[in-house]
């Protein structure tokens, strides 16, 4: 009897995790083989309009779906442009960052007259809601990496089709697909209610801070005028430094300041780091380093409750109250509030290095609250926004994790 080279190498032509009514061994497939790829668009800039025919680029796959807040538009006579039908799904293939190469996104039933750019591809398929889950595997995602191997920015389509996968019969691939997609519908669920929740408390501290909504005394009588104050009036440079049993931390745009290991996978920090800046809880922190939309640097308020330590380049400053560094921290988050506030200060030099003492960051002015009552009556609603986010973000990365423990475990 002939041996079975899948069973002598101790390949699983069957996934652990399986619905009872089906039971035939699955298939080794290439991508190739379950649908089509269809090549981008090459446009030039005469071609792009303020409205026509939407281009989707790399931008446009954020998490794992299609997002419209970096769109492109190009003349919807143009020759060569394919229009992406609903399920098909966008793939892509060339990138200066090779971490975006792959990333993938499903083509949602309400996006309409739609093409895709020249980095990008598109991969039609009849059962394509079975192989967008593909996408999300493993075996995927090395097979990519393989071919990036030579640091190469691109994959092509033959390289696409050639991926292999195991798959099983029409109708197992359609029960996995219709479960998987009840658990990414509840993640775009989440997604939604964060966003909306984000766009929400944004339009609330606009409100507060051009002070169209002010709080009051628990009593009903109304809080002093805002003033304008410059920040040395209500900061100060403490200058502590490290006592050797601090652990070092980056301070990074979205997730404020952070362990560095954790935020970066290993230290940056010199041998000696006598002379790295003492950050207490509370203190306000300022960069001095562009950092993607922040040419002059980001300001972020140290939310640990222990002491840490930052590199020797950065400007720490203690605020009057917690409170009124938690507002300077939401007021910074805005790239217009930073950029308004800091090139009036910074000296852009050489290699785009920026000139600004950390007393010179002190001089600017803004109109703040001075009771500190109203400091933290402002900082608690914020806050207490901040924790419905939060506890938002908490179940997506949970599903998340859930689905991809259910990837393993439903797929050879």
């Amino acid at each position: 009897m002939a041996t079975d080279p899948a069973k002598a190498t101790g390949i699983t032509k069957v996934p652990k995790l399986r619905f009872p009514e089906f039971s035939s061994e699955w298939e080794e497939k290439r991508l190739g083989d379950l649908g089509e790829t269809i090549a981008g668009l090459t446009y030039a800039p005469a071609d792009i309009r303020s409205d026509g025919l939407l281009v989707l680029r790399s931008s446009n796959v954020q998490s794992g779906r299609i997002a419209l807040d970096d769109c492109v538009f190009v003349d919807p006579e143009i020759r060569g442009a394919n229009i992406a039908r609903q399920g098909d799904i966008l793939i892509c293939v060339r990138n200066g960052s090779t971490k975006l190469i792959g990333k993938s996104a499903v083509i949602p039933e309400n996006l309409q007259r739609a093409t895709h750019g020249a980095f990008m591809t598109i991969f039609r398929s009849q059962n394509w809601s079975f192989v967008a889950q593909l996408f999300n595997k493993a075996t995927y995602y090395k097979q990519v990496a393989a071919d990036l191997g030579a640091r190469i920015n691109s994959i092509n389509s033959g390289q696409l089709k050639r991926y292999k996968f195991w798959v099983p019969l029409p109708p197992e691939q359609q029960k996995i697909a219709d479960f998987l997609g009840l658990v990414d519908a509840r993640v775009q669920l989440l997604e939604r209610r964060r966003e909306a929740l984000t766009a929400y408390k944004k339009g609330v501290m606009q409100s507060i801070f051009s002070q169209k909504i002010r709080f009051t005394r628990e009593d009903g009588s109304s809080f002093p005028d805002w003033q304008e104050k410059r920040l040395k009036e209500v900061l100060s440079e403490h200058g502590e430094k490290s006592s050797g049993q601090e652990r070092v931390h980056s301070v990074s745009v979205h997730k404020g300041v952070i362990d560095q290991i954790e935020h970066l996978g290993r230290s940056f920090a010199a041998a000696n780091t006598d002379n790295y800046g003492l950050v207490k809880p509370g203190d306000i922190i300022y960069t001095k380093s562009p950092t993607g939309e922040f040419p002059f640097g980001i300001v972020k308020q140290s939310r640990l409750r222990m002491n840490a330590i930052v590199s020797p380049l950065y400007g720490i400053y203690t605020p009057e109250t917690y409170a009124l560094g938690y507002i300077l921290n939401e007021h910074f988050t805005s790239v217009v509030n930073t950029h308004n506030y800091l090139h009036q200060l910074v000296q852009k030099g050489a290699k785009n290095t920026i000139n600004i003492t950390n007393q010179g960051f002190l001089q600017g002015k803004l109109v703040l609250p001075i009771d500190p009552e109203e400091q933290q009556k402002i900082a608690d609603f914020l806050s207490a926004l901040d924790d419905k986010i939060s506890a938002v973000i908490r179940q997506i990365t949970a599903t998340q994790a859930f689905k991809s423990a259910l990837l393993q475990q439903m797929f050879v």
